[in-house]
């Protein structure tokens, strides 16, 4: 028997239940899922006030609705449905919880911290061979020549730097989303294709160079309220990106590669947007072979602000009439060396991923390939159907 992925208070932020956590869970009763509010005494089924989390997270006062809901089913042990939500060791008569999404649409935003945006500039001129990337690092930073923090995006001061970097021969795509007026924001999956807690986050297995990329990952309204937050796995290929930006959904998209959870933490008086502001992320990758990496960042180094990143997402120009929860961006770029000198950082089968917050708890998955891992099958129609069934569709 594997030995378990976690313990179930690690999940948790380091003020416990204090905060307002809720997300999704399964019901093997139901064969279905339900918005879940979890709490010290319990984890209690939401679908009393909207069957979906979307739905919830679209009222005008959540966070007011749901302390004022009685009567709301107990559905289990906290402890209990945290364990079993390591797919390895779950007992599927028993719940466990999902990613705490359902029908929002999984936006990401790239290129938002320097770290990142230097190596997806290496990417880009390495063409996806990462043999290229230690010489072009080098290279490529001395070029850039300084930091590039202090750059506001979109200011005048950046459209200087920009002059400077083409007349120099060095411009680049990334650059231009990084310090230009224009966020990159693209559709990172399907709704109802991302994973939760403990569960297998899939690589494809024809790439060869590859990461994780930890990332703060909002809950967004219908009205582009950030409401909350959670921890997010924005799995990556760097060899198919960096061969063409226009593979980005196969680098981006493949079946369970991508992570959220274990909870969204919705903003009250323990936790607001100034928090997500000043949150710090820490991540480990640890393999079969031996092989262990960490890392440690912080919010305060994004290069926009988030509420920058959710307007440039929603307005009059595109709206998200069941919400989106929205990646915020890597702060990591992994080039620790795994095998070979020089070869950089890739996954392989078995790695453990462990994304830790002090106020959002800890998010960790198994690597497995995309392939390999069970087949998405429960889509918006089932879910649907599964609603009605249970009598919470009006």
């Amino acid at each position: 028997m594997p030995s378990p992925l976690f313990h179930w208070r690690d999940c948790l932020p380091e003020d416990g239940f204090a905060g307002l956590l809720v997300g999704r869970a399964w019901f093997p009763s139901q064969q279905g899922p339900s918005p879940v509010l979890v709490r010290e005494d319990g984890v209690w089924d939401l679908s009393g006030i909207a069957p979906t989390l979307s739905e919830i997270l679209n009222l005008e006062d959540p966070p007011g609705r749901i302390a004022g809901a009685v009567a709301l089913p107990r559905i289990g042990d906290a402890a209990a449905m945290l364990e079993n939500s390591d797919h390895a060791l779950r007992n599927p008569a028993r719940p466990w919880f999902l990613a705490p999404c359902d029908l929002q649409v999984v936006k990401a935003g790239g290129v938002t911290f320097i770290a990142s945006l230097l190596e997806r500039v290496i990417e880009e001129r390495a063409r996806g061979d990462a043999a290229k990337a230690v010489e072009l690092r080098e290279s490529i930073t001395a070029a850039l020549g300084g930091d590039l923090s202090s750059i506001v995006p979109g200011s005048k001061e950046a459209a200087r730097l920009k002059q400077l970097l083409i007349e120099r021969g060095i411009w680049s795509q990334y650059l231009e989303v990084a310090i230009g007026p224009d966020a990159e924001v693209f559709t990172k999956c399907a709704s109802l294709s991302a994973v939760g807690l403990g569960a297998e986050v899939g690589i494809y297995s024809k790439s060869t160079w590859n990461n994780p990329e930890p990332e703060v990952v909002l809950a967004v309204n219908n009205r582009g309220d950030v409401v909350g937050a959670t921890l997010g796995n924005d799995v990556n290929l760097r060899d198919f990106e960096g061969r063409s930006a226009l593979l980005l959904s196969k680098a981006k998209d493949n079946n369970a590669s991508c992570a959220l959870g274990p909870f969204f933490r919705l903003f009250d008086r323990t936790f607001t947007f100034d928090d997500v502001r000043r949150l710090e992320l820490s991540m480990e990758v640890e393999g079969t072979d031996g092989f262990r990496m960490e890392a440690a960042s912080a919010m305060s180094r994004i290069s926009r602000d988030p509420q920058a990143i959710v307007n440039q997402t929603i307005g009059r120009h595109h709206q998200y009439p069941d919400g989106f929860v929205l990646f915020l961006g890597t702060m990591f770029a992994p080039v620790m060396d795994r095998d070979e000198p020089g070869k950089g950082f890739t996954h392989k089968r078995g790695d453990i991923v462990r994304i830790r917050s002090h106020a959002l708890g800890m998010l960790v998955n198994r690597v497995n390939h995309s392939e390999a891992i069970e087949p998405w099958t429960f889509g918006i129609a089932a879910l649907m159907r599964n609603l009605a069934r249970r009598g919470l569709l009006q």
